[in-house]
């Protein structure tokens, strides 16, 4: 199940808030796990069992942290160890046999013969979850929780359940217990709005260019000449930040709604001056995370800096890898990893003597050719694409791409570019606003109204409605 499906917006979740907010304090827990539990089984029923196995596993693991003197780290290890050993198999399975089987191949020896494992919808993402836990409560951030309802609502709370934000156990472990202060009239109204608003960027803007791109990703190369190589890296660009920018401004409004505050994921990451500013503007909850329990235990920046670039590179290696079982992903994060070390040695006291905008244009070039990477999996078509879109060939290409798709994409290049100028502050303040006045509140009732009319007729009458951060 998707928030931008007509089953979601429809029917479960308006009757999730009619019980939840009917329901009394000490049961919305239960109802928003039991909620969860419908909500991710809906999708795939036979995953669900191995997310309860390391749930009870979890938190049985963190009791015996917190309780232990003397074998505190050797419980650490276990618990993580068994985390990473799930997402090793069910991620990594097919590609670690599937890289061994083209050696042997290649050596003329017989390939091994063996089941492809599936991989369960948004493991990364609630993996992740879990090892916050067990790393907050070994560190002594937060104690573990008293009961397994409310460890399971962190783990599998629906709206951050299979597309983040990551939110770390520190950030939110207060909510659980107790939010009746945040259960306030100005949350639910400002979480409405900031998911019809999502919603909208998902379905009116996402879909509408994500159908075009795909068109022109399928194309045969020796087809493609370079404004569509252009075109169709644009399209995806501005796809995949508003698919995946929308999926989480839902999930924050749906938090919202129901009293909790989930932390930004995306900051305008297109307005970035550099690679190392883009990583703090896109998929924030990502970023951080990595730092916080991967990049400062390699020893962050308190170490020389042919190790501090190691470190940097290791980091953006296995984001990569956390993207996704392919080596076009591992490209993606050691191509990234390279600009974070170039940043760090002459580019970024290069971009800022050139100015913001020219920093800016600088920068999405190079956060543009990074995605044909991750859009193409295959290496070789994804260098011959770059290719093509540096070939300056201009022949007539065979694809019409009409009038509403030039439309929707000249706005997303607006909406995306807005709040490097002025107007876009004031725009983004009374749009993302905590709390409104009356007219404010009446101006956004009726543009929320609107979005949600054209939303719904929107996934009612077309078939196209992906989500490009599932398979993650």
């Amino acid at each position: 199940m998707v928030f931008s499906s007509s089953l979601f917006l429809l029917y479960f979740f308006p009757f999730f808030l009619l019980i939840y907010y009917l329901s009394p304090t000490k049961l919305k827990n239960l109802v928003i796990v039991l909620a969860s539990i419908l909500f991710y089984s809906w999708g795939g029923p036979k995953y669900i069992f191995i997310i309860f196995a390391s749930i009870l596993l979890d938190f049985f693991f963190a009791m015996l942290i917190y309780r232990s003197t003397n074998h505190k780290k050797l419980f650490m290890i276990i618990a993580l160890s068994i985390n990473l050993g799930l997402l090793a198999y069910f991620k990594y399975f097919n590609f670690f046999l599937d890289n061994i089987n083209t050696v042997l191949v290649g050596e003329k020896l017989g390939a091994i013969s063996f089941m492809r494992v599936a991989l369960p919808i948004g493991i990364s993402f609630f993996t992740f979850h879990e090892m916050s836990y067990i790393i907050d409560v070994y560190r002594g951030v937060k104690p573990p929780m008293k009961n397994i309802v409310d460890y399971s609502l962190y783990i599998l709370f629906f709206p951050q359940l299979i597309a983040g934000p990551i939110i770390r156990f520190n950030e939110i472990s207060d909510q659980i217990i107790d939010r009746k202060d945040q259960e306030t009239i100005d949350n639910k109204l400002a979480g409405f709005f900031r998911f019809i608003i999502g919603l909208a960027k998902k379905v009116l803007i996402a879909n509408v260019i994500g159908l075009e791109a795909d068109k022109i990703f399928a194309i045969d190369l020796n087809m493609l000449n370079t404004p569509l190589a252009w075109i169709g890296v644009l399209a995806y660009s501005f796809q995949i930040y508003f698919d995946f920018s929308g999926y989480s401004d839902m999930a924050i409004g749906i938090a919202r709604m129901l009293g909790f505050v989930f932390p930004e994921n995306f900051n305008n990451p297109y307005i970035a001056q550099s690679i190392t500013e883009f990583w703090k503007r896109w998929h924030m909850t990502l970023s951080r995370w990595m730092r916080d329990y991967l990049y400062i235990g390699l020893g962050g920046n308190r170490v020389g800096k042919s190790r501090l670039y190691l470190n940097l590179w290791i980091v953006f290696l296995l984001s990569g890898l956390w993207h996704g079982a392919a080596w076009n992903f591992v490209i993606w994060g050691t191509y990234h990893g390279m600009f974070l070390i170039a940043d760090r040695i002459f580019l970024s006291k290069l971009l800022t003597k050139i100015g913001k905008y020219p920093s800016i244009i600088i920068t999405f070039l190079f956060v543009l050719i990074g995605w044909v990477f991750f859009r193409v999996e295959n290496i070789s078509q994804a260098f011959a694409f770059i290719g093509k879109m540096f070939s300056f060939n201009f022949k007539e290409a065979n694809l019409n791409l009409d009038n509403r798709f030039y439309f929707i994409l000249m706005l997303a290049a607006a909406l995306s570019f807005v709040r490097a100028f002025k107007p876009g502050k004031w725009l983004e303040e009374r749009i993302y606003a905590t709390k409104f006045s009356l007219t404010g509140t009446m101006g956004m009732t009726i543009l929320c109204v609107l979005l949600f009319v054209l939303s719904v007729g929107c996934i009612t009458s077309s078939g196209f409605n992906p989500f490009i951060y599932f398979r993650f």
